[in-house]
């Protein structure tokens, strides 16, 4: 399909191709789709006004054949939003839509009482789209810049969190890579911990004890996670000081706080500052006193959200 083969007597129904808030996912449906021949816009969100279920840069794949992918609220208005990226697609021009408050569609409340921009961009070129996938796979941040007044969309480079947002008429979306969970340890806690952070989405690795530690600190980078889930303290200890010598965004350990008192002791004895100690969580996880697997793996995969949540926080642009 291309953009010369829409009939305008013929009626497009959005569906949706599958449900997915993953940034790199949504990308990706729209390069394929692209390289396919299937007309596609990207809708993004670009202005919050009050309370939003999803934040500034949030987008949707909106392919010419109705399907499409993503979020950019919380479920109530994306069939509309699409059959307006249809419309965009059918005329040939970007396009922005206002929805909820100081909206023209009064028929469409948003249920947090805000008001939300998008911009809906027809695209044109699959390149800037394909360079943020290559970083992204190679675990690297990157960035798309959309000049509405050109119609044109760009790969801006590395970027940063700060830069999301509005700058001289272009927008910037920022993408990062996937949350990597490093879960190190034998035990059943371990195991409920992968299923959880599967389930979240997360890119999962379950470390075996006798890794070489080396190796171990290679698949550490700043959008990981590292949890220690041993009932033994020598184990872990050449693992943890790996950890410690590398950036993950996030440390935890299993143990009470007397086998904390252990774990910093020995820490101390091989050289590690008390600086480098605090970056540990110990006890792990969100809420204390969790003894049960189940618990302590909703836990740890909670506490590292909340991290990394707390870690890329924006500048408010609504």
């Amino acid at each position: 399909m291309s953009l010369h083969d829409f009939n305008e007597d013929e009626m497009v129904l959005p569906r949706v191709a599958f449900a997915t808030d993953e940034p790199g996912e949504i990308l990706r449906y729209a390069y394929n789709s692209f390289r396919g021949g299937i007309p596609v816009a990207l809708v993004t969100l670009v202005e919050i006004r009050g309370g939003a279920a999803r934040a500034i840069g949030a987008q949707m794949a909106v392919r010419g054949d109705g399907r499409y992918c993503g979020f950019v609220s919380g479920g109530c208005t994306e069939a509309a939003v699409a059959a307006e990226a249809i419309q965009a697609l059918r005329e040939g021009h970007d396009r922005f839509l206002r929805l909820g408050e100081g909206s023209p569609f009064f028929d469409i409340v948003l249920p947090c009482g805000g008001g939300i921009n998008l911009s809906i961009h027809i695209l044109k070129c699959a390149d800037p789209v394909g360079e943020v996938l290559s970083r992204l796979a190679s675990r690297r941040p990157a960035t798309l810049r959309y000049t509405p007044r050109l119609e044109s969309m760009e790969f801006g480079g590395e970027g940063g969190r700060s830069q999301v947002g509005w700058c001289d008429g272009t927008f910037t979306t920022h993408y990062q890579p996937r949350i990597r969970v490093l879960l190190c340890g034998r035990s059943v806690e371990l195991t409920a911990t992968a299923a959880v952070a599967r389930a979240a989405g997360y890119e999962v690795y379950q470390i075996d004890p006798d890794v070489d530690s080396s190796a171990f600190a290679s698949k550490i980078d700043q959008f990981s996670a590292v949890a220690f889930l041993f009932h033994d303290l020598d184990r872990e200890l050449p693992l943890l000081q790996a950890a410690l010598r590398s950036n993950p965004f996030y440390i935890g350990a299993l143990g009470s706080r007397r086998t904390h008192e252990k774990r910093i002791a020995l820490l101390r004895e091989h050289g590690f500052e008390d600086a480098d100690i605090a970056r540990i969580k110990a006890p792990i996880g969100i809420f204390d006193k969790a003894r049960d697997a189940s618990s302590i793996a909703l836990s740890v995969v909670a506490d590292i959200a909340a991290a990394r949540s707390h870690g890329q926080q924006a500048p408010d642009i609504g």
